[in-house]
């Protein structure tokens, strides 16, 4: 008997039959049975199930000899199954990876209830994955099973019979079947979850719920949508043979009139001859199944009365003058938009007339949430060396908590924001400032770029069109004309800068400033910032963090790290790190995928890992300083390198071990060679290149340069005098934290981070 019986039911689905059924022959729990019906497809599903089942002993092919419906057909899977539980899984839908597994371990930490609830995201033909907004409901905090009673905001849930596990002892005992026609999940959830005597949550994206531009059944505009008033028949008619449930009419009433809204409103349901019809028997079953005394929530008194008295033209009269009233709020605000825009030109002209503040510097960085950066670094120095001048970090609201106390906010497009561009003296960005902005004499503007460059950068990008998508060779260079310094880590990010960035600014090769924390780091920091990540005592932190990649639309991870874990063992931890271009958030592993894609330090982030694994990113130059063991893993090198090229092979002069795929990885960490003598040996090399200024002052020199007119600043310390923190894993066991002796630095590292 298997754990989980997959029932699929299968209709013209052939472009994504192939895709669903890996998705569930490919669980990292095998334990299941995948029943695919064949609902009569005209198309090459019927063989392409047949296909499936002759190399996979788990898969049992049903073949209906007459088309009889989505409902029907997930009837006939279940009569076959055989399993502990049902799951159901349409057939242009997806289960994530290892779902089964997260599913069978809340079934067992929960005792077996009779249905699990976990969560889902819908994915969009373009490529765009967006996770259920109602993802809250499903918080798995508090006592579980659970009854219904205890958490009915289930019942708000989508209404679904795939986002959940059911106990297939619960199914037979209640005689659950899902009836034909459309919106045949209606009838069948409502039911389940009422009857249910054990209920759990589980907060996890099992399902990827397939939003397919066209040809879903649901967005066929048709009469069959009707079918929607006997499915709500049919509920109620539950409840009215079981008096028990009486409690549950009133919010089923509403549901049902939400639901009826939606199919009425949305112009792919509904031909247009029949929506007065629709109306009217909605009129009829609002009557009919209205819950006397039921209050009706302010935001929904319209949707109500509309059903409730049937005003098909006063509808459409309603959503005529609501788009009227769009049309010409668009067009006021566009206007005011326009107007606004002049004033502030105006503002920024006038502001250019008057004389440039000496004691003024702005600062603004790109892909950093808050404040960070070289940027943030240097802002810093600019405080603590420099303490006559004000500062100003540019960002956007929400983000005001990020600034250091002291330091004014400023928010882009706004008149202070304007004015602190045409005022101050000192200008600093890691990128460009707007393209409205226009230097003044006697300004400096200090460019920091983001870091040491391993991919191709600047002008280099014109043969690149993979990568150059928005490149402007005129704008990026009208851009560098208005550089007065530009700051580089090392001697191969100077001769890079200066020949893809042409100019006449001068190259300040003092170290990277965002880095300096890097070095004024104590153990005590470390402890600290791992207890805050959530990090066990005593486990082994894997910071990953992979770069962009040109050649994809979307851009998820290379590798299955949910697997990785599962090989390497519970010692373990990934800190997760998508690119600041990438989206979505990660599906916990309890609590060894951490998701750090939103912490606003890569810094502390770099701390309190033991260990980095990246590709071609330029946090491996950052890291180096730390002197901690780097993987790199290049499982994609040739296809990167055709799309954005890289200034030298990173595989021929890496940090560390090379993985050329995830099995390779896994053996690197597994066997101890990530942290083993050859790995050292190419970490040093490394650092002796790229790190020759990574002392922990590099934001002051850059500052005594600048503002204080002292070229040259301190000498750096050698490379094999630093003594950079040591990792949790590398630090003695039971080791009191301790300060470990650095060169002065600007301020504390808990400022820093």
């Amino acid at each position: 008997m298997p754990r989980f019986s997959v029932i699929v039911p299968v209709y013209k689905v052939q472009a994504y039959l192939h895709e669903c059924l890996e998705s569930v022959l490919t669980q990292s729990y095998p334990d299941l049975e995948l029943i695919a019906v064949d609902d009569r497809s005209p198309d090459a599903c019927g063989a392409i199930i047949d296909e499936f089942a002759a190399r996979d002993p788990r898969v049992r092919p049903v073949h209906l000899a007459e088309n009889r419906g989505l409902g029907p057909a997930r009837n006939a899977g279940m009569a076959e199954a055989a399993g502990d539980y049902l799951v159901f899984l349409d057939s242009d839908d997806t289960l994530t990876p290892d779902a089964l597994l997260a599913i069978a371990d809340r079934l067992k930490e929960t005792g077996e209830p009779e249905v699990l609830v976990y969560d889902y995201a819908r994915t969009y033909w373009t490529g765009e994955t967006v996770r259920n907004q109602a993802a809250a409901r499903l918080s798995e905090e508090g006592p579980a099973p659970f009854l219904l009673t205890d958490r009915p905001e289930l019942l708000r849930l989508l209404m679904v019979a795939w986002n959940k596990a059911y106990r297939r002892d619960f199914v037979e005992r209640e005689g659950l079947a899902f009836p034909p026609g459309y919106y045949e999940d209606t009838p069948w959830t409502y039911p389940a979850l009422m009857a249910a005597r054990s209920l759990a949550t589980l907060d996890r994206v099992c399902v990827h719920y397939r939003q397919r531009r066209r040809g879903g059944i649901l967005g066929t505009v048709s009469d069959r949508h009707f079918d929607i008033f006997e499915q709500y028949d049919r509920v109620f008619a539950h409840l009215d043979a079981r008096p028990e449930l009486a409690r549950w009419r009133p919010l089923l009433f509403h549901r049902m009139v939400d639901h009826l809204i939606v199919v009425f409103a949305r112009r792919d349901r509904l031909p247009r001859r029949s929506r007065a019809a629709f109306l009217r028997r909605a009129r009829a079953h609002y009557r009919r199944y209205r819950a006397p005394g039921s209050p009706v929530p302010p935001r929904a008194r319209l949707h109500h009365a509309l059903v409730r008295h049937g005003l098909h033209r006063s509808y459409h009269a309603l959503r005529l003058t609501a788009a009227l009233l769009r049309r010409a709020a668009g067009l006021a605000r566009r206007l005011l938009r326009t107007l606004r825009a002049g004033a502030l030109r105006l503002h920024y002209r006038l502001q250019r007339c008057l004389p440039v503040r000496s004691d003024r510097a702005v600062f603004a960085a790109d892909g950093v949430p808050g404040h960070g950066c070289h940027p943030g670094a240097l802002e810093q120095a600019f405080r603590a060396h420099a303490p006559h001048i004000r500062t100003a970090w540019v960002t956007g609201t929400g983000q005001r908590a990020a600034v250091p106390e002291g330091t004014r906010v400023l928010r882009p497009g706004t008149a202070a924001y304007w004015t602190a561009l045409a005022r101050s003296r000192y200008l600093v960005h890691n990128a460009a400032f707007d393209g409205r902005f226009a230097k003044r004499p006697g300004q400096v503007l200090v460019q920091t770029r983001r870091g040491t460059p391993l991919k191709h950068m600047g002008l280099d990008l014109r043969e690149r069109p993979a990568a150059a998508e928005e490149f402007d060779a005129d704008a990026l260079l009208d851009d560098v004309d208005r550089w007065d310094y530009l700051v580089s880590a090392n001697r191969h990010s100077t001769l890079t800068w200066e020949r893809v960035y042409p100019g006449g600014y001068t190259t300040l090769e003092y170290g990277g400033p965002r880095n300096d924390v890097l070095q004024h780091a104590t153990s005590a920091d470390v402890a600290r910032l791992r207890q805050e990540l959530g990090i066990p005592e005593g486990a082994v932190a894997i910071l990953y963090a992979p770069t962009h990649r040109d050649y994809r639309r979307t851009q998820r991870t290379t590798l299955d790290l949910h697997r990785v874990l599962r090989r390497l063992g519970p010692r373990f931890v990934i800190l997760a790190r998508a690119h600041h271009r990438h989206g979505g958030p990660l599906a916990p592993s309890g609590g060894r995928l951490l998701d750090v894609g939103g912490h606003p330090s890569v810094e502390a982030l770099c701390l309190a890992s033991d260990a980095l694994v990246t590709d071609y990113s330029s946090i491996m130059f950052d890291y180096a300083g730390l002197d901690r063991p780097m993987v790199i893993h290049a499982e994609d090198q040739e296809a990167y390198e055709a799309a954005r090229g890289t200034y030298f092979d990173v595989r021929a002069f890496p940090p560390g071990a090379v993985a050329r795929d995830e099995d390779e990885l896994i053996d690197i960490f597994a066997t101890g060679h990530w942290r083993g003598s050859r790995s050292a040996e190419l970490r040093t090399a490394f650092r002796a290149r790229f790190c020759p200024h990574e002392d922990g002052r590099a934001a002051e020199r850059v500052v005594r340069h600048v503002v204080l007119g002292e070229a040259g600043g301190p000498a750096a310390v050698p490379v094999a005098d630093r003594r950079p923190v040591p990792s949790a894993a590398a630090s003695p066991v039971h080791a009191a934290p301790a300060a470990v002796p650095q060169p002065a630095g600007p301020a504390p590292v808990t400022e820093s981070l």
